[in-house]
């Protein structure tokens, strides 16, 4: 099993004038302890079961651009980006730039986005769920097409490109990994078994359920479940001892998750990233 930091929290103790070199050294000792992932939130504002509104956000592209200049081996991904939130040629024109810059490290994290609050608050068009879902599909789509190298116009419901040029291509070939997040059984979960390479769920009681929805929609569609690789949200607090977090983490991988991806907690101190770095990462690797 593979592990993946997420860093939900830009409010750090020496505020944001120290950001920058804070984040840097998180993420360089993540990555220097084996971590495979390094991904941020794609978010404007902060969201409730993190904190109030008001609290830091940072853009997630841009700080994965940093990052990428930060970091060496880890990939680099949004957990998860709203589809609504970019014009789907320019979201693919993006993940493409991150991966040339990062040498071939960057994924496509995607979501039908959930957020009305920020989107109202930043005047981005919110429109129903099953607008969202369709967006969702069409970018999809499009990035796939434009990672293929295809410049046919594309014509969907919603959107329209004449000319979806992406030069320089990506790196990562056949394309950035697409990881879809959410567990929704009838869209969601639908689109990972026909367009995505990943998906996340959140840990909880009904992991094995929605696992067996998505062996389901492979089965319909005539893909291999096995293709897909399965991540799931998990919360990585060492206060509870490496020994419990290494056993449920296992409980993940005997459901047949592939990596866990998740924050850690206090984060800013980077001792528990190289705890689960030195204590963690080696036992799950045999997962």
């Amino acid at each position: 099993m593979k592990i993946g930091l997420q860093i939900p929290d830009f409010s750090t103790p020496r505020g944001p004038e120290r950001l920058g070199a804070e984040l840097a050294t998180v993420a360089r000792t993540a990555d220097d302890a084996g971590f495979e992932y390094i991904a941020v939130m794609d978010h404007f504002f902060q969201i409730g079961a993190v904190g109030p509104v008001e609290k830091e956000m940072l853009e997630g592209y841009t700080t994965l651009g940093y990052l990428a200049a930060c970091t060496s081996r880890a990939a680099l991904v949004t957990l998860v980006t709203g589809a609504i939130y970019r014009e789907p040629g320019i979201l693919a024109k993006i993940v493409t730039t991150l991966d040339v810059l990062s040498n071939g490290r960057a994924w496509l994290g995607i979501g039908a986005a959930w957020n009305e609050e920020e989107s109202r608050g930043l005047g981005i068009p919110f429109p129903p769920v099953a607008e969202r879902f369709e967006r969702l599909e069409e970018t999809l789509q499009i990035c796939l097409q434009m990672w293929r190298g295809d410049e046919t116009p594309y014509h969907g419901k919603h959107y329209s490109l004449d000319r979806p040029l992406n030069s320089p291509q990506s790196l990562s070939r056949p394309h950035p990994p697409i990881m879809i997040g959410g567990g929704g059984e009838k869209k969601t979960l639908r689109m990972v078994a026909q367009y995505a390479d990943a998906c996340n769920l959140f840990a909880g009681q009904d992991t094995a359920h929605k696992l067996d929805v998505l062996r389901q929609h492979c089965e319909a569609l005539g893909r291999d479940y096995d293709t897909i690789y399965k991540t799931a949200y998990y919360w990585f607090d060492t206060a509870k001892g490496s020994q419990q977090i290494i056993d449920e983490l296992g409980a993940l991988a005997e459901l047949g998750f592939d990596a866990a991806m998740g924050a850690v907690a206090n984060v800013w101190d980077v001792t528990p990233v190289e705890i689960i770095g030195s204590d963690v990462i080696p036992v799950v690797a045999d997962f």
